[in-house]
């Protein structure tokens, strides 16, 4: 099906919007991508200071089958535009009663570390991934690979067929028990719903399918990290006539198919389709005259929202080799945190979080004789970030991770810059500052996400995190197809 001779607009040049645009121009559109800040990739920004280079959002490149896909539908492959290493470890933990686990691109070490905690669970390891195994395969192929964004699309005898065996109920909390008793190899196996936006109680077991990724997928590093993935999908997009205009704010988004008008800051873009990579509530709430939106402000309120999060990067004089590419700080017991976030919102008072090191990988990230690094708390979001708060949160951190690690910082910081509840919500649009969009509840799930289609605009299209398949850059980069699908099926010839 093709789109030729028709215009889109895309607003927002994250990797939903880049996605689409790639698809749609594939199909014959004149894309234009238009997006408010400096640089594409949305939360996959970069921060260059100082001979320092950062990425400020995501920094795991997971799935990569699912890039291997989304570049081999143009008769491309990743490695056309970026090197990938595969990291080992994957991962270390640092727990706050001084223990440590590293956890290995093995298995079989894996599995030798799993029984030292618990009798039986290297072998456990293997039941609980093989059955994730079996979560991806049929999770991605018949429910996120295969859109299915109403209820009516579940009434099929074949979505019956495959969904036997998943578990589309209870929490991951629970689902994870059923397999390991010691606190700390749940902890383990949970902490990838932090991709996810949310946590062990409030996330449906159906997310088990992470744990394949994790340690059967593996944990990669690409060239130039997420900021060089975001450069390879923006060449593609070049490619295939995709036209980018960046600092260019979209003020409002008038009119309807065949005759839209976006309104920017440097004048109108006329289009006859538009597609929203922005925040999905911004979008309506702020882009749209009240009778065009789908959703009211109370609807909005009740979501469940993913994190937002504290962020400090920090170039340091000097090696940190205690730390790994990726490393956890987690305490023994999370679940403080975590209702610190979803329940009873405050800044936590004894935080997880993940510090990234790249320079322990990438050498071009730091000056000489200097280590590249951010630290990350996941806290609630709508939180009152005020200078002062942020002052005493970064000495906390920069304390615990001292104290927890081993690694102090503190007078070695040439470069810092920090980022939060504030930033979020200035530079993204982004709804109470959530850093990711809306977490992955069992009541906002599937179906349950905002429609990608707009029940009241005709010929406007959403796309990101907001939307099925959900949240992450692999989601949004499958997302971003089944938007584009969904233009070619109402407007293609």
């Amino acid at each position: 099906m093709q789109l030729a001779d028709r215009s889109v607009a895309i607003v927002g040049g994250g990797f939903g919007g880049l996605s689409t645009a790639c698809y749609l121009a594939d199909a014959g559109a004149d894309v234009t991508v238009v997006e408010r800040n400096d640089q594409l990739g949305g939360r996959a920004s970069v921060l260059e200071r100082d001979g320092f280079r950062f990425d400020m959002g995501p920094s795991w490149y997971l799935m990569p089958d699912v890039f291997e896909r989304f570049f081999g539908h143009f008769g491309r492959e990743p490695e056309d535009y970026y090197g990938l290493e595969h990291l080992d470890p994957h991962y270390k933990i640092f727990f706050k009663d001084g223990d440590e686990v590293t956890v290995s691109a093995d298995r079989e070490e894996t599995k030798a570390i799993f029984g030292e905690y618990e009798d039986g669970a290297g072998a456990a390891l293997d039941a609980y991934l093989a059955e994730a195994e079996e979560t991806y395969e049929i999770g991605m192929e018949h429910f996120v690979y295969t859109d299915r964004p109403r209820f009516r699309d579940y009434v099929d005898w074949d979505v019956v067929r495959h969904a036997r065996g998943l578990t589309f109920l209870g929490s991951m909390q629970d689902h994870v028990a059923d397999y390991f008793d010691h606190p700390k190899l749940r902890q383990i196996m949970q902490y990838t719903l932090v991709f996810l936006g949310g946590s062990p109680s409030n996330t449906p077991a159906l997310y088990n399918l992470m744990s394949h990724v994790d340690f059967n997928l593996g944990v990669h590093y690409p060239e130039d990290g997420l900021g060089g993935v975001v450069d390879g999908i923006v060449d593609l997009g070049s490619e295939l006539g995709v036209e980018y205009r960046t600092g260019s704010p979209v003020e409002a988004i008038e009119g309807s198919a065949g005759d839209f008008e976006v309104e920017t800051d440097e004048g109108f873009l006329r289009a006859d389709f538009v597609v929203s990579d922005a925040d999905y509530a911004h979008t309506e709430q702020e882009l749209l005259a009240p009778e065009r939106r789908q959703y009211d402000e109370d609807y909005w309120d009740s979501r469940t929202y993913a994190p937002s999060a504290f962020l400090l990067y920090l170039g340091v004089e000097g090696s940190v080799d205690s730390l790994e590419h990726h490393t956890l700080v987690l305490p023994t017991d999370w679940h403080e945190h975590f209702e610190q976030i979803f329940d009873e919102p405050a800044w936590p008072d004894d935080p997880a979080y993940y510090l990234c090191v790249p320079s322990e990988t990438d050498e071009t990230v730091a000056p000489e004789g200097h280590s590249n690094l951010f630290a990350l708390v996941p806290i609630a979001p709508g939180l009152d970030d005020d200078a002062e708060t942020r002052e005493r949160y970064r000495d906390l951190v920069l304390e615990d991770i001292a104290e927890n690690t081993g690694v102090d910082l503190r007078d070695r910081i040439v470069v810092e810059e920090r980022f939060s509840v504030s930033e979020f919500t200035d530079r993204y649009n982004s709804r109470a500052g959530t850093a990711l969009g809306l977490a992955h509840t069992l009541r906002q799930t599937g179906p349950l996400r905002p429609s990608r289609r707009s029940s009241e605009v005709d010929g406007l299209y959403f796309t990101g995190s907001y939307t099925t398949p959900g949240i992450g850059v692999p989601m949004c980069l499958i997302g971003g197809q089944h938007t584009a699908d969904a233009v070619l099926e109402d407007r293609g010839e």
